[in-house]
């Protein structure tokens, strides 16, 4: 069985981000990008509850965010995966058998930075509101979340637009995006 990238250490998965192999890569990256931001949420949410009342519910939202990217990490180096072998497939024969694997290996590498995006907006807006409203002692790890959690959806979306910019990809996709850059966008907005 692979191991996950969320089994190994910090130290380790940036060598393998950094090594000259195909995954862990950008994706995994912003996955990993927006469970930290959902895990900032969280505390932030835990120690902001005496001046929220639905502190604890926030504090649960983004720890189903945290476990919901973490999730995409391996998912995404896997289609990732998909998209290198119907290369390969591709290359080994010329039919539309192939090519169809192809689309199918795109759109799923389109899909998981899609994933991505929408958690690193719904993120993004939980921690723009503890950075607004939460206690002042943590509004700063909460504006620190809302930043990277807008970083990661707009870099998510890039790998979408790149995925159906390929030539395979589903094109519905890019326009579904749209609406995570606007929310994450103006969730960084309000923090400055």
């Amino acid at each position: 069985m692979v191991r996950s990238y969320l089994d190994h250490g910090l130290g380790e998965f940036l060598d393998q981000v950094a090594a000259r192999q195909p995954a862990p890569g950008g994706g995994a990256v912003a996955a990993v990008t927006v469970s930290l931001a959902a895990s900032l949420v969280a505390m932030a949410a835990r120690y902001s509850a005496d001046l929220l009342d639905d502190s604890e519910q926030m504090s649960d939202d983004a720890e189903r965010l945290k476990a919901r990217a973490s999730g995409l990490v391996d998912d995404d180096a896997a289609a990732y995966g998909e998209v290198i072998s119907a290369y390969a497939a591709l290359r080994d024969a010329d039919g539309e058998t192939d090519r169809a694997m192809l689309t199918a290996a795109l759109t799923g590498a389109a899909e998981v930075p899609l994933s991505i995006a929408d958690a690193g907006a719904e993120t993004a807006e939980l921690a723009a509101r503890l950075a607004a409203d939460g206690k002042p002692d943590v509004r700063g790890d909460a504006a620190t979340a809302v930043l990277l959690a807008d970083a990661a959806t707009r870099a998510a979306v890039h790998l979408v637009a790149v995925n159906v910019a390929a030539g395979g990809a589903e094109s519905n996709l890019t326009a579904r995006v749209t609406d995570c850059v606007r929310r994450a966008q103006e969730a960084a907005r309000s923090v400055g």
